[in-house]
C-alpha cells in the first residue's frame, strides 16, 4: 500500500489536524532558521516539532537511544509514503491533554481504540482506517506543489519530536522504538530539537532539502 507524500507546508498540516478533531487554538507554523535569533520568532508554547530531511546513505547511524516507553505513543508505519500523516499523528496524539480533542473526533476514536496496543500493530489499523487515507489524499494534494503519484517513491522523510516527563524524544515511523535524545522541557523543546536537528543535517551537508515546522499555540 502507497499514499501520495505529504507535503511540508504548515497550511496543509493545519487543515490536516482540524479535521482530525484538534481545535483550532493550535497551528502548525514554519521554523525559518536553528539560530537563537530565527528560533525566538517561532509562538510559544511548542508542543512537538516535525522535521522533514533527505533519507540517505550518509545518515543511516541513528542519533540517540532506543528506549521503551509506555509514556511515549508511537504508530509503526507500514504503509509507503505515509511518514507525514504518522508524523502528524505523532504530534498530536503525543498532546492529547493539552490540545483538547472535540467530542466525536477521529483523532480521538484512533488513540482510544490504539492505546492498549503495541507501535508495530497500529500501523495495520491506520491502513484499514479509511477515513484517515481519505484525509491524507484530500490535504496531499492542496498543496502549493503538484502532488506527486503515489507510484513515486520519495527519499524524504518526516519524524516528530516531543517532550515527555522532561525527556526529548524522536518518533520515526520507520522504528521499532522512541528515540531517546536527553532531558528537555516543555519551555525548551525547541531549541534542544533544533541542536538534535542540526546533527541530522551535519550526516548530509550537501543536502538543501530539509524542513523544519513546530507546532505552538495560535496567536
Amino acid at each position: 500500500m502507497r499514499w501520495i507524500p505529504l507535503e511540508a507546508n504548515p497550511e496543509v498540516m493545519n487543515q490536516f489536524i482540524y479535521n482530525l478533531g484538534v481545535k483550532p487554538n493550535w497551528e502548525f507554523v514554519d521554523v525559518y532558521g536553528l539560530d537563537p535569533e530565527l528560533l525566538s520568532m517561532v509562538p510559544r508554547p511548542v508542543l512537538a516539532v516535525i522535521l522533514l530531511y533527505p533519507l540517505s546513505d550518509s545518515n543511516t547511524d541513528s542519533l540517540g537511544k532506543p528506549v521503551e516507553s509506555s509514556d511515549v505513543f508511537l504508530v509503526k508505519q507500514t504503509i509507503d509514503n505515509a511518514c507525514g500523516t504518522i508524523a502528524l499523528l505523532h504530534a498530536v496524539m503525543n498532546n492529547e491533554n493539552v490540545l483538547q480533542f472535540k467530542d466525536g473526533s477521529l483523532v480521538g476514536d484512533l488513540l482510544h481504540r490504539m492505546r492498549d496496543t503495541k507501535p508495530a500493530d497500529r500501523g495495520p489499523m491506520i491502513e484499514k482506517e479509511n477515513r484517515l487515507s481519505d484525509l491524507h489524499e484530500s490535504s496531499a494534494v492542496r498543496g502549493q506543489t503538484t502532488a506527486p503519484a503515489p507510484s513515486i517513491r520519495t527519499n524524504l522523510h518526516f519524524i516528530c519530536f516531543v517532550e515527555n516527563s522532561g525527556a526529548l524524544y524522536e518518533l520515526d515511523g520507520r522504528k521499532d522504538l522512541p528515540i531517546l535524545h536527553g532531558p528537555t522541557s516543555p519551555d525548551t523543546l525547541l531549541e534542544d530539537t533544533a541542536v538534535v536537528i542540526k546533527k541530522f543535517m551535519a550526516q548530509d551537508p550537501q543536502s538543501i532539502n530539509y524542513a523544519v515546522v513546530a507546532l505552538c499555540r495560535k496567536h
